[in-house]
């Protein structure tokens, strides 16, 4: 398999995971089913009861098990997609790896989570992100 449908495929895994109980969700939920069903509309509903346990079992994760799990459930979508891409013809596989990057990219973008409707009158400090430090001196002698 070339190392970008790779790529690819790894990242679809890892969307579903990441998405699973975020506000992306059912965006990522409905794409990912609707990639894998192949506009098979029984298919579809069959994809959307898997997700729906995935996001399930995530969600009652023990924290002692959680990276393992996530980690299983990461390569279990990952391999569903790679037989999937290595059924289509290279066209085809092109476009389908491009839409699993697209919904890799929401549910990153969805996991670090979004601000919106924020107002700040006066001096503000706002960050997001892990794992950062942020010095802030406000008044007359910053």
């Amino acid at each position: 398999m070339l190392e970008w449908v790779a790529a690819a495929v790894a990242a679809g895994g890892t969307a579903v995971v990441q998405a699973a109980g975020t506000d992306a969700w059912s965006l990522v939920r409905q794409r990912v089913a609707r990639v894998l069903s192949r506009d098979d509309p029984e298919r579809e509903r069959t994809e959307l009861m898997r997700l729906d346990q995935t996001a399930t079992d995530l969600a009652s994760l023990a924290p002692g098990e959680a990276a393992l799990i996530r980690a299983r459930q990461e390569a279990a979508w990952a391999a569903r997609f790679e037989m999937l891409l290595e059924s289509l013809g290279e066209a085809e596989r092109e476009r389908v790896a491009r839409e699993l990057n697209d919904i890799a990219d929401q549910a990153r973008q969805a996991s670090v989570g979004g601000v919106s409707g924020n107002v700040f009158r006066g001096p503000a400090a706002f960050q997001i992100g892990d794992h950062n430090r942020q010095d802030n001196h406000f008044g007359p002698g910053a």
